[in-house]
């Protein structure tokens, strides 16, 4: 595809209130806090948790997200930018610039006895922080972690972020957990109970909150202590991942908007993202998953996607807090803000079956606000079970369950499969990039892929810093990615390829062809991306050429990159030995 000036179109957003905010960001003056070491700018990554391609409003949902559309409409979407389709990998590999075995994590926080999936972060990366401190970077990360397997209060703190780069932490060590009371929940070195925090107190502890304020209080300290540094910043929310829990004003506002059902929201937003220019008018819809008349359900179906909005919703209105901080300490003008999401929406069924119901008295031990929780899923402190399955609605911090493959379906549309696969709907990421100073253009779509992998290449671009050939006495990994400055201008991109392997699924895309596969055993499947980006009319028959090269390329990436040796048994058919 080529560069497209498409324009912004956020629905409920007038032209003044577009116009309003560009303008205060471009008037800003040059910033007093931070972007101070020879003009370099600050860098804040947000990066949201188990959300689909058309779930903002800035990418064709109908969530409220107007803080994420502002910025969009001050900066540039990219429509073909990529994830590893998975959680911990995707954060390795966002914060070292390398493919996720590369730096050790090829899947989940377990050692499966080969060094692309060891589970933990190794020696042989770098992370962001390690790279831009001695370019001058104060470097501060809240939210999720979770690159890690040593997550116990008394473990190994190697791989902790504070050992990893960050001067400050405030966040979760593990993956998902409770918004009320998050399991794993660490102060910079120091585990702690979200209940009994004598720094953080509010009326009603809700983490996508805690992370906002956190990351709007280290602003704020940096402006006071640093104003000659400028920052780097990492901010993962858990939103919008199972559990649904939100707060019950924040579910409110979304009553009664999905009782339709699954297919009429998917359809508003297939004509939302055609309207915006994000998606061709000629790439076929995928099949709809679910079937809204045949759902046993229906109130509570529609209150678990209620809840996903919500909690979506929050988010938006934290990182609007965040940005208005900026704003405050005149950083913003200066600030290159990335948001991008870990991977495609989650079709997982965690949590949706059985009949539990809520009881009057509690049934387990009551657990002490003090105690430092290290999982989360059973019972909430004050004694009462997890609820799971219709029997009760979600929402409330005693219910544990996920939205379901269908509301997954809608928030990927238009594109096939989910989270867990590189099939588009699995790899599929929004990138909002806004940096007044920087990128000239406004509201405008870029349409060159990316990845992962070039956030570290950006980064040290920006900083003018000088990525290690060995650190700490480690020989380092050289750097997979490319910057993503010339794209802010408008340039082409140079790159050989693209590559995926997550659980046997594996990808590989060159130019606008893409081979893919689902699972150890499944066939390849060629699309061309500028014709058929929703991966419906397979190629590989016609182009057997093509296929055969493309996997060869696939091959010997996966050997030079660690993703095989692989634990996914039996290997798929004509692969070489390992």
């Amino acid at each position: 595809m080529k560069r497209s000036s498409c324009r912004l179109l956020v629905p409920g957003m007038t032209l003044a209130l577009l116009v309003g905010f560009v303008s205060r960001t471009l008037g800003q003056a040059a910033p007093s806090g931070g972007g101070a070491a020879g003009g370099a700018p600050n860098i804040l990554v947000i990066l949201s948790d188990d959300m689909g391609f058309s779930d903002l409003g800035c990418y064709g949902g109908e969530i409220q997200t107007p803080n994420l559309d502002r910025l969009a409409a001050g900066g540039l979407r990219f429509t073909q930018f990529y994830n590893t389709a998975r959680c911990c990998p995707t954060r390795a590999s966002l914060l070292t610039g390398l493919y996720p075995h590369q730096a050790g994590v090829g899947h989940m926080m377990n050692d499966a006895g080969f060094d692309g999936y060891r589970g933990d972060l190794n020696r042989t990366c770098v992370t962001i922080p390690e790279v831009l401190r001695p370019a001058g970077y104060a470097t501060y990360a809240v939210g999720k972690w979770h690159v890690t397997r040593f997550t116990q209060p008394n473990a190994r703190k190697h791989n902790w972020p504070l050992q990893r780069g960050f001067e400050r932490y405030y966040g979760t060590i593990v993956g998902a957990g409770n918004y009320f009371d998050p399991a794993g929940l660490t102060r910079d070195n120091t585990m702690i109970s979200a209940l009994a925090d004598p720094e953080y107190r509010p009326d009603q502890y809700y983490y996508t909150d805690a992370i906002s304020e956190h990351a709007v209080r280290f602003i704020e300290d940096h402006a006071k202590n640093r104003p000659d540094r400028p920052f780097f910043m990492y901010v993962a929310y858990t939103a919008a991942h199972w559990p649904m829990q939100a707060p019950e004003e924040a579910i409110a506002k979304y009553k009664g908007k999905y009782d339709s059902g699954y297919e009429p929201v998917r359809r508003r937003r297939l004509e939302r993202m055609r309207q915006m220019g994000l998606i061709k008018p000629e790439w076929t819809l995928t099949p709809q998953a679910g079937d809204w008349g045949q759902c046993p359900h229906k109130d509570w179906e529609a209150r678990c996607m209620e809840v996903y909005a919500a909690m979506i919703d929050r988010m938006d209105e934290g990182i609007g807090r965040i940005v208005q901080q900026l704003e405050k300490r005149r950083m913003l003008d200066n600030t290159l803000i990335l948001f991008l999401q870990d991977n495609g929406a989650c079709a997982e069924e965690m949590g949706r079956q059985g009949d539990m119901t809520r009881s009057d008295k509690p049934t387990l031990p009551i657990i002490a606000p003090d105690v430092v929780r290290t999982a989360d899923r059973k019972q909430t402190r004050s004694g009462f079970p997890m609820l799971q399955g219709p029997g009760a609605m979600p929402g409330p911090e005693d219910t544990f369950m996920a939205y379901g493959r269908a509301w997954a379906n809608v928030s990927n549309t238009p594109f096939r499969e989910y989270k867990h696969w590189v099939h588009e709907g699995g790899i599929s990421t929004p990138l909002i990039a806004h940096w007044p100073a920087g990128i000239r253009r406004r509201g405008e779509l870029e349409h060159q892929p990316g990845h992962l992998i070039d956030i570290m290449a950006t980064c040290v671009e920006l900083a003018k810093a000088e990525y290690p050939r060995e650190y700490e006495g480690n020989p380092i990994t050289p750097m997979e990615g490319v910057s993503l400055l010339p794209a802010f201008r408008g340039e082409p991109l140079q790159r050989e390829a693209l590559y995926w392997e997550h659980e046997g699924n594996r990808a590989i895309r060159v130019g606008k062809w893409k081979l893919v596969a689902k699972s150890p055993r499944g066939a390849w499947e060629l699309y061309d991306m500028e014709t058929d980006r929703t991966e419906m009319r397979d190629l590989a028959g016609q182009q057997p050429e093509r296929v055969k090269e493309l996997a060869g390329r696939w091959e010997a990436w996966a050997k030079r990159a660690k993703a095989v040796p692989w634990p996914w048994k039996p290997q798929y058919p004509g692969a070489s030995s390992q």
